[in-house]
């Protein structure tokens, strides 16, 4: 089956990097705006009201079967380390580099291989890039917001009687919570690609592999070319938060709890969603809730706690800790264990994308908890998006859960604009947070703002507006879309700096048990050779750039299914790093070698938004002198919002080399 798996890496890696920032199981979805203007009628006891839907297939039935994630040969991840790294290195660098890489590959290398191997085998259960990666994420002391926190826009509703704020965010409060409910009862469909849907996507497949034993009913799947992805990180996604401590911060999970969070003007409101029997409340009784927040006139806090979730963790976690000694651990304990949060936001944003871009990625820090698992932030003129702490999870979660409560919004809104609230007292029923203050806690709010506004007020947004050519041009050519897509940031960054840097794309391995991610590199020297060619005095012939670019888009091909299929070189670098530093011993020169500095350095990180639900997305750059660059290539046409931190980079510049980057590969595309 391992073969067979490798097999179908192409295609499983075009799913799985997909998986990481935008598709979920490839299910057809109306837009918002495109749906018939209609209200489902509900027994509000019934399945069809609590569920967004009912799988056949328990949902974590092919969790047990998953294949491991496999551990890379040494001398292939060597080799693969050392491809990236000639095409960013000098020549004395490289085999400076080379040197370093072949005493490692016969040295202390092989005998940390083998440790890793070992450990490996005494946890089965898991994956050796799991435990690592979640310290990665949770022993980061920089803020959360701006470093990992991204953010995913849905379409503007457009429909008659579904736009206003209050229906827009309690119609999607009650889809999130069907979604809650079915994942929690095991009813959710379970994350599969089906490398053929026409064949295997059948009642047939669903009843074959639900009464195969889930102690090998992945290995039933594979053999129907259906492909189950990992959902063990489904578990920490609601009623989920991080959880500030010094040195390294916790995730607790509260599955138990039966109340939302709601935010507006800096203040926190909680309210049941669910009855003592864990079903969800009548979108009557939802409705009332929401819309008595929606109206509260008390004044915007004076100053908010919330801006502490945007402080550097050891800060925030000091604070919190003063927090619970001035009597307010019972006050975070219900932030804590909530669902989600929504986020009642002033800001009217119309269509400006960069005032989009802002609201969503950062917002006012007064008015965010950037610690909940995930938040749903809805503006004035009832733009919705949702931002999301990465140390619990990856894409696959949050996109399948982004794709299926789009579905549901599009297919049976709960409330329109002739719903009325329940004939309730919702004064009794929704609870605002109380805090109380000390001044030195008062003092490190101040503080935080002068930070947060320091953070937030440098970085920058520029778009490239959707134009030239899509994916149906790419495959017309039978040339991959995301590599053409990549290969017009490369030609963009090396017409605007006259060099190569270190590129990061996002690939999921979610293929396997307990998988995260790996890092395609999209900069090579086939990349770097067709940069190089648009940047001579006379530009090649349309058959001599078409020939770059095919080899371009094979490069990409091949280093993508090495990613998806865990045979990348950076987890395994890293895993191997963090036992090197666990041992105590001397640090080996390939990770002292400033190249290993210099490649991890990532100047253009980059994340593809290929969902047709996705209206916008984006992130900071990594680091202050990159780039961060959120794309999306459709049927016709190709977009992208890049953040920087000037001076350290030019955006429009950048942009404006993009598209003379674009316009020459759009030419090849159509004129040779």
């Amino acid at each position: 089956m391992a073969k067979m798996l490798t097999a179908h890496g192409r295609h499983l890696g075009r799913c799985v990097v997909q998986q990481t920032a935008g598709l979920g199981r490839g299910a057809t979805v109306c837009r918002l705006h495109s749906s018939p203007v209609w209200c489902s009628t509900f027994d509000v006891k019934s399945d069809d009201y609590q569920y967004i839907h009912k799988s056949k297939i328990p949902t974590m039935h092919f969790q047990k079967s998953l294949l491991r994630l496999p551990i890379p040969a040494l001398d292939k991840t060597c080799e693969r380390y050392l491809r990236s790294q000639k095409v960013i290195l000098s020549s004395e660098e490289y085999q400076r580099t080379e040197k370093f890489v072949s005493q490692f590959k016969e040295g202390i290398g092989a005998t940390l291989q083998f440790q890793l191997k070992d450990i490996d085998k005494a946890n089965k259960h898991t994956s050796y890039i799991s435990g690592p990666w979640f310290d990665m994420y949770l022993s980061d002391r920089v803020p959360v917001v701006l470093n990992y926190n991204p953010f995913l826009a849905f379409h503007p509703e457009e429909r008659p009687g579904l736009s206003d704020p209050v229906i827009r965010v309690t119609n999607t409060l009650v889809s999130s919570l069907r979604f809650m409910r079915s994942l929690r009862d095991s009813v959710l469909e379970p994350v599969v690609y089906h490398l053929n849907p026409a064949k295997s996507d059948t009642p047939m497949f669903r009843k074959i592999v639900r009464w195969t034993p889930s102690a090998i009913s992945s290995y039933a799947a594979y053999a129907q070319k259906v492909f189950p992805l990992d959902m063990s990180q489904f578990g920490n996604m609601f009623n989920s938060t991080r959880i500030p401590k010094l040195g390294k911060d916790v995730l607790r999970t509260y599955p138990k709890a039966r109340h939302m969070l709601i935010m507006k003007n800096g203040h926190f409101y909680v309210f049941d969603v669910l009855d003592k029997d864990g079903n969800i409340l009548s979108p009557e009784h939802i409705h009332a809730c929401v819309s008595y927040i929606y109206n509260d006139q008390t004044p915007p806090a004076k100053r908010s706690i919330a801006i502490f979730t945007t402080e550097n963790r050891d800060t925030w976690a000091k604070c919190r800790d003063e927090l619970v000694e001035a009597g307010n651990e019972a006050a975070l304990d219900v932030l804590d264990t909530a669902a989600f949060n929504i986020v009642f936001d002033e800001v009217i944003l119309g269509d400006d994308p960069v005032k989009t871009y802002h609201t969503f990625l950062h917002g006012d820090g007064n008015n965010r908890w950037f610690d909940k698992s995930f938040s749903l932030i809805c503006t004035a003129d009832s733009q919705l998006a949702l931002n999301f702490e990465h140390g619990w999870g990856d894409g696959v979660a949050v996109m399948n859960y982004f794709t299926e409560i789009t579905k549901d919004l599009a297919n049976r809104p709960s409330i329109n604009s002739d719903s009325r609230p329940a004939p309730i007292d919702a004064s009794k029923l929704v609870r605002r947070l109380e805090f109380t203050l000390t001044p030195s806690l008062e003092a490190a709010i101040d503080k935080a703002h002068q930070n947060y506004e320091a953070n937030t007020s440098a970085l920058k947004c520029d778009v490239l507006e959707p134009q030239f050519f899509g994916k149906k041009l790419c495959k017309k050519n039978k040339l991959s879309p995301d590599a053409l897509m990549q290969l017009g940031l490369q030609a963009a960054y090396y017409l605007q700096n006259g060099e190569t840097v270190p590129t990061y794309e996002s690939c999921s391995t979610a293929a396997f048990k307990h998988g995260r991610t790996e890092t395609v590199r999209p900069a090579t020297l086939e990349t770097q050779a067709f940069c190089k060619a648009i940047t001579q005095a006379q530009l090649p012939s349309h058959s001599e750039l078409k020939k770059l670019m095919i080899e371009c888009s094979k490069m990409h091909g091949n280093l993508t299914k090495e990613a998806a299929m865990g045979q990348g070189f950076d987890r395994h670098l890293f895993a191997l790093r963090k036992l090197a530093e666990a041992s105590g011993s001397p640090m080996p020169d390939i990770f002292t070698d400033p190249a290993y500095a210099k490649i991890n350095h990532i100047i253009i990180s980059t994340s593809t938004l290929p969902s047709d639900e996705i209206c916008f997305g984006g992130f900071a750059p990594v680091v202050r002198n990159g780039l961060g660059v959120g794309y999306h290539i459709r049927d016709d046409h190709l977009a992208f919002a890049v953040s920087t931190y000037p001076p350290h980079r030019d955006g429009p510049g950048f942009v404006e080399c993009a598209t003379k980057a674009y316009q020459i590969i759009q030419d090849v595309l159509t004129k040779e």
